[in-house]
């Protein structure tokens, strides 16, 4: 099933399973579905009636049955987009708007837990921080991996994760969110220097934690070793100063980067927490926690897809972290930190062409034997300064196709098969954005 906001009021509420469910009379839906905004997310439209609505993260969504997906997400998403666009029109509404489609995040779920058994997400809230998306990834049952005061008081605040569901994965933290965190119940934190470990000691008197490495995949669309971690070198010296200074040392963490390309750079991680965890234990520590970070792709792609990395983790997490039943006297609890694979890939975005311009095409290509072609500067509602700030943070490289093939879009066409294609520059709302 997918959901999606409403505008209608209900004509009555009641409880159901435990739950708040808003009932609408029939005639709701005489001239179909209705539209609306959640944050600025708009999660669903379409012109199949809902089976119902419910209550969820504080606003009215609409619930369907599975056959309005019938053609799979990707066909229903387009729909459900092409609903909007033209009620936004008629509304003389222009924004750009995302269509959030809740069937993703379940497959994805589901996949993760087919091929990933053994790990349990912890899902990264920097990326998307969406309340029903959290809401959602709460009740499949994943963890949640807080890098700010903010992102914890979502998710505990809200009720989708105690203390004990949450992992404060960022190694330099300031001396009042650590003290934020143990007033949330957050005890579980990385750090990776001297420096933190003695802040975390000073500002927090039960602490759980995990000591970051620095290993990386260098084709990494953002590698994050240069920023945290600390080198393989120093680890055994940290590990003895957290003892010393008594405090509760459970596990490893390690990310090998945001849109990882070589998933090797995973077991050599794995093989290298082995180690750290062996000459923990022989330390002092209770070492089970294991956190294999992030780098899980929204998107399967020619260069790398979630298959091929999870192959690589399964082997490694079998060669060096095998299950208790192996008789292997190191066993850990397993857990990641995908981000874009849970937040990135349910979401589409739908921005509004608000110019075309026809200009020679060496404006284009600034090739001056191009002038006598055709380019055009396309403009659209959204930019850098907005939805595409992935363009220069992540070096993520956008695609989009027309949400609607209209007479006009052939007019350029060369034939039933062939279209042409003319050099073009699509421009954001700001400056060169």
């Amino acid at each position: 099933m997918v959901l999606c906001s409403g505008t209608c009021p209900p004509a009555r509420i009641e409880q159901i399973a435990g739950r708040t469910v808003a009932i609408f009379e029939d005639n709701v839906f005489e001239n179909g579905c209705a539209e609306a905004r959640l944050g600025g997310m708009v999660l669903c439209s379409g012109t199949c009636p809902p089976a119902r609505f419910e209550q969820i993260a504080g606003q009215t969504v609409v619930i369907f049955e599975d056959n309005v997906f019938e053609n799979g997400c990707a066909e229903a998403s387009l729909r459900i987009a092409q609903q909007l666009a033209f009620k936004k029109d008629e509304n003389g509404h222009d924004d750009a708007f995302a269509v959030l489609t809740l069937n993703t995040v379940i497959e994805q779920f589901r996949q993760w837990r087919l091929m990933l058994p053994r790990v349990k997400p912890f899902y990264a809230v920097k990326c998307n921080n969406d309340p029903i998306l959290l809401r959602l990834l709460a009740a499949l049952g994943c963890g949640f991996d807080c890098a700010s005061r903010t992102e914890i008081e979502s998710v505990v605040k809200n009720g989708l994760a105690s203390g004990d569901n949450i992992v404060y994965a960022n190694p330099c933290k300031t001396r009042s969110y650590i003290r934020h965190a143990e007033q949330m119940g957050v005890r579980r934190m990385t750090f990776d220097s001297i420096e933190e470990l003695i802040k975390i000691k000073e500002m927090h008197s039960s602490p759980q934690l995990i000591l970051r490495i620095a290993v990386a995949d260098p084709t990494a669309q953002c590698p994050l070793a240069t920023k945290f971690g600390c080198d393989l070198d120093a680890a055994p010296l940290l590990l003895t100063l957290a003892h010393d200074h008594g405090m509760e040392l459970i596990g490893i963490s390690f990310h090998v980067g945001s849109g990882c390309r070589d998933p090797t750079a995973y077991r050599l991680a794995i093989a290298a927490s082995k180690k750290l965890f062996v000459l923990g234990t022989s330390i002092g520590h209770r070492m089970h926690l294991l956190d294999i970070g992030g780098g899980f792709p929204g998107h399967d792609s020619a260069e790398i897809t979630f298959g091929e990395i999870v192959a690589v983790i399964q082997n490694a997490l079998d060669d060096y972290f095998p299950p208790n039943d192996s008789g292997d006297e190191i066993f850990a609890e397993i857990i990641a930190e995908p981000g874009r694979f849970f937040g990135s890939s349910p979401v589409s975005l739908c921005t509004n062409v608000i110019a075309v311009q026809s200009v020679p095409a060496s404006r284009v290509t600034k090739r001056p034997s191009d002038d006598g072609d055709q380019g055009f500067m396309v403009y659209i509602n959204d930019g850098v300064y907005g939805s595409f700030n992935c363009i220069l943070f992540d070096h993520f490289q956008p695609r989009g196709h027309p949400l609607f093939e209209t007479s006009h879009a052939v007019e350029y066409s060369a034939g039933a098969e062939t279209k042409l294609l003319f050099p073009t520059i699509i421009w954001g709302q700001t400056c060169m954005a």
